[in-house]
């Protein structure tokens, strides 16, 4: 089973990040894909994180529905 994160904000040295199970993780900079942003999703993959361009843009997708509901 491969082990995915969302990036939820950048601290001074790390990524906070929540895992699967809904755990805050600090995932240190030098880790992280050169690219990374707040919301991108990583998966754990032999031993390092790579980014997950279509779960990434599946939960974006589903936010913003989400918060055009909440607005009409």
């Amino acid at each position: 089973m491969r082990l995915k994160y969302t990036i939820d904000r950048f601290e001074e040295d790390f990524a906070v990040c929540e895992d699967s199970d809904q755990r805050m993780v600090n995932i240190p900079f030098e880790d992280l894909p050169v690219d990374s942003v707040e919301g991108d999703i990583l998966t754990y993959f032999e031993g390092r994180y790579v980014k997950d361009a279509r779960a990434t843009s599946l939960t974006q997708r589903r936010i913003k529905e989400k918060m055009e509901k909440l607005t009409h």
